[in-house]
């Protein structure tokens, strides 16, 4: 055996040294073992293409089942959506090498009753044996397996005379449903910049580049084949806007390639179009997708899951009654191609409106394909600006008559973009321009919502809504602000509707909504004046499945954790550390940390904690950081608790402990005062420069008037530590104090440590830091590891234990 006796890495670095040193083997390609390229200049923006990718495996092994181990890994992971796939697959070990094209097999990728899920390793699977009978009989008839020793010359002849760019002919990779939008990503970097449009002008005009990509998509030898696509390819040029002028002829604007179509001739030539007419409708109902962010957030093109669509309609159900689409009518009016109306019965009782004439073209598109509309109840419509003369007749008489009217469910996915943030509200940011403090509903309804409110796209519908089809049922998707939000609360003053029904689901079960927070969907009867307090919320998770049921609080009637701690921030002296006071809710959860100076010098969150509110500051920090944030809670708030704390030694005590070993002190910043340990427990070579803490825990009496730290009585005098009494901990805490003992006595054994490290030093001397100066997550020492995974593991048990009680003195509601 040429290779015998070395690892695989050594292997694959030896077989692109001694075979293929003309081409780039360095790519990385997904889970691929190795990877033969093109030698390409960073100039250059094209794509490199591959000539090989292959299956690697040290000693000697099954070449055939190497191979089908490969096709299994690349269907799997789709790496063929991703990147432009090879001339060929192929397989090596210690002795031999084989090769397959891709051409022969990519037909395998495209099977529709084919499980990719199986374990590409596991050779027992009835898939890893069909290709394992196919690669066998290809390799075999094609001479395509050559030894190392026996054949060295033949293979080298063979990748000298076969790795050249289209010798196997060019596989044009299939569009599908799961790749067309990673093909159109490469459309905008490729084809988009040499269309003879001004992007940012067409945008403001409604025209996108995703209509262009759809004409592009859906053609053949360059010219669309669906007629109803706002956008058409002809051959060398793109025609759009097409409508019947005043004296009745036809016209249309036109836009050609500034480059005489060669980017867009190279691009499509490794994609073969049209994809198969089964997809057409789902890629043309999903324009959506081909939205630019900014336009989907003041528009609302946003596509709801079929999942959450069907469990709306059967929501819709359970409170309206098994016949409500016999006897209620539905408008959607930010219907974007329709498909929150998938599902629906009764098609003559469905209206469906939205801002963009292109997507007014899809659906009329989608009802010649089957969809469930009428024509002339899906119509072009600005929600926020049109008069509602503008309306189809028999639409206008439902909301003029005050009976229709109540049998009119308002069933919407609105648009969210709001013109201010958080940083904006708080005076660090700016409005976005032009989002939703130009429309008319905003000018005409400023007066009546007096908050930051009225800058939600969402809650303009809303407002239009409640005011003027007043009576009507609204069902809708939409964050919990309108619930939650402290900034809502004049707008639950205006918006008294009787919630009848919600669920809740993961933010992400959303195509192209990022971050982990929760979705509604929200029924309300407009005619029943209520103001909203609270509301219990069936939950589902991601797939649809029922988990709990979560109570949704208003908080309007609630002081906040803030507020409790306010009072103690008045005097600043014999200051200890900053605590981060952010905002009170458990999204911002993360920015709450206490750590010796003020990295940002300007924020008003920086709050001193000193001797004399150091439990509270305790208490406050470990409320805010004992319960995991997750989508469900990201919005409840924490509030001002009741008093039953303050005689709860333990609860006070755990707190305590959990802060002094999760805190950000650093040492570097001054005097480190939250050493939880004496010199002799940890074994220091020197006096600590304080021993504040260790004396607060012994609950020695103050140092003299001189010191620059005396403890002021934070309580009553019957109240905790007006004796000055040790203090005593529970065992969950004790046992923390016990493991962090270990870490900094295995610490101080370091020849060069800092004598008055705190937690974050020590950290940072086991972890470093990498290039970009953040803190490494993990350590190469192996003893550090185990003794901060096991004082973490300890922390986490603390933590179980003081959740009831954060409930218990209603820091949160149950």
């Amino acid at each position: 055996m040429k290779y015998q006796g070395i690892r695989e890495e050594e292997l694959k670095n030896k077989i692109a040294n001694d075979y293929f040193w003309l081409y780039d083997s360095s790519k990385i390609i997904g889970n691929i073992d190795f990877c033969v390229c093109m030698h390409q200049s960073e100039k250059e923006l094209v794509e490199q293409e591959s000539l090989l990718w292959a299956e690697a495996k040290k000693g000697a092994s099954d070449i055939y089942k190497s191979i089908v181990q490969l096709i299994l890994t690349i269907g799997k992971a789709r790496t063929f959506d991703i990147f432009l796939p090879p001339a060929l697959l192929g397989a090596f070990d210690c002795e031999k090498m084989a090769f397959i094209p891709y051409s022969d097999i990519h037909d395998i990728f495209y099977l529709n009753d084919f499980n990719w899920n199986v374990t590409p390793s596991n050779h027992d699977t009835k898939e890893f044996k069909l290709i394992h009978k196919k690669v066998k009989h290809l390799i075999d008839s094609n001479a395509l397996l050559f030894n190392f020793i026996d054949d060295d010359r033949e293979l080298i002849k063979f990748i000298k005379k076969n790795f050249i760019v289209g010798k196997f002919g060019l596989t044009k990779t299939k569009i599908d449903k799961n790749n067309f939008m990673i093909i159109y990503n490469k459309w905008l970097q490729l084809v988009k910049p040499t269309i003879a449009v001004k992007w940012e002008a067409a945008k403001s005009k409604g025209i996108i580049d995703g209509d262009f990509y759809l004409a592009d998509l859906l053609s053949q030898e360059n010219n669309t084949l669906k007629e109803k696509l706002f956008v058409l390819l002809k051959h060398d040029h793109y025609e759009l806007d097409r409508k019947i002028d005043e004296v009745g002829m036809f016209s249309s604007k036109r836009t050609d390639f500034t480059d005489k179509q060669l980017a867009h001739t190279q691009f499509w030539n490794k994609y073969d179009r049209p994809p198969k007419e089964e997809y057409w409708d789902y890629i043309v109902a999903r324009r959506d997708l081909l939205v630019p962010q900014d336009v989907r957030e003041r528009k609302g093109s946003f596509f709801t899951p079929q999942i959450w669509v069907a469990l709306s309609q059967q929501y819709l159900t359970n409170v309206l009654g098994e016949n409500w689409q016999e006897e209620y009518y539905v408008w959607d009016c930010a219907a974007g191609t329709g498909n929150l109306l998938a599902g629906l019965t009764n098609k003559y009782n469905i209206w469906a409106s939205t801002l963009d004439s292109q997507d007014v073209d899809v659906m009329h598109d989608r009802i010649k394909n089957g969809a469930n509309l009428l024509n002339d109840h899906v119509f072009q419509f600005d929600f926020l600006n049109d008069d509602f003369s503008k309306l189809p007749k028999p639409l206008q008489d439902i909301i003029n008559n005050s009976k229709k009217r109540k049998k009119l469910v308002m069933y919407i996915n609105p648009p969210y973009a709001e013109a201010g943030d958080t940083k904006q509200r708080s005076g660090h940011g700016k409005n976005k321009s032009n989002v939703s403090n130009q429309t008319l509903i905003h000018r005409q309804y400023s007066s009546i919502i007096k908050d930051c409110a009225k800058r939600e796209l969402f809650i303009q519908f809303f407002t239009r809504i409640y005011a003027e089809i007043h009576g009507s049922t609204l069902a809708n998707f939409s964050t919990l602000k309108i619930l939650q939000a402290p900034y809502f609360s004049g707008y639950r003053d205006y918006f008294l509707s009787d919630l009848k029904s919600m669920f809740v689901v993961p933010a992400n079960s959303f195509d192209n909504v990022k971050g982990s927070f929760p979705i509604g969907f929200f029924i309300w009867n407009t005619d029943i004046p209520t103001r909203f307090n609270n509301v219990e919320a069936d939950v589902y998770n991601t797939n649809g499945i029922f988990e709990e049921k979560k109570k949704f609080y208003s908080y309007d009637d609630d002081k906040n954790i803030n507020d409790w701690l306010r009072p103690t921030w008045k005097n600043a002296e014999n200051r200890l550390a900053y605590l981060t006071c952010n905002s009170n809710d458990f999204q911002n959860s993360t920015g709450v940390f206490i750590q010796s100076n003020k990295s940002n010098e300007t924020s008003t969150y920086y709050k001193p904690i000193t001797p004399n509110n150091l439990i509270q500051s305790c208490i406050y920090f470990t409320v805010r950081k004992c319960i995991e944030a997750t989508w469900l809670n990201d919005r409840d708030q924490f509030l001002h608790p009741n008093h039953q704390w303050q005689t709860d030694d333990t609860f006070q005590n755990d707190c305590l402990a959990f802060t002094l070993f999760n805190n950000n002190v650093q040492s570097k910043y001054g005097t480190n005062h939250w050493i939880p340990f004496t010199e002799e427990e940890v074994n220091a070579r020197e006096k600590f420069a304080s021993s504040f803490m260790t004396d607060f825990i012994k609950g020695k009496p103050n140092p003299p008037q001189k010191s620059s730290l005396r403890i002021n009585l934070l309580f009553e005098p019957d109240a905790a530590y007006g004796n000055n009494k040790p203090l005593l901990f529970s065992r969950e805490a004790t046992a923390v104090f016990n493991a962090g003992r270990e870490l900094w006595t295995y610490y101080h054994q370091q020849p060069n440590c800092n004598v008055h490290a705190s937690l974050y030093d020590i950290r940072e001397h086991f972890q470093g830091r990498n290039e970009a100066g953040k803190m490494n997550n993990k350590s190469l020492d192996e003893t550090y590891t185990n003794l901060i995974r096991k004082l973490r593991e300890k922390l986490k048990q603390l933590a179980e234990k003081i959740e009831p009680k954060v409930y218990k003195y209603g820091f949160l509601k149950q």
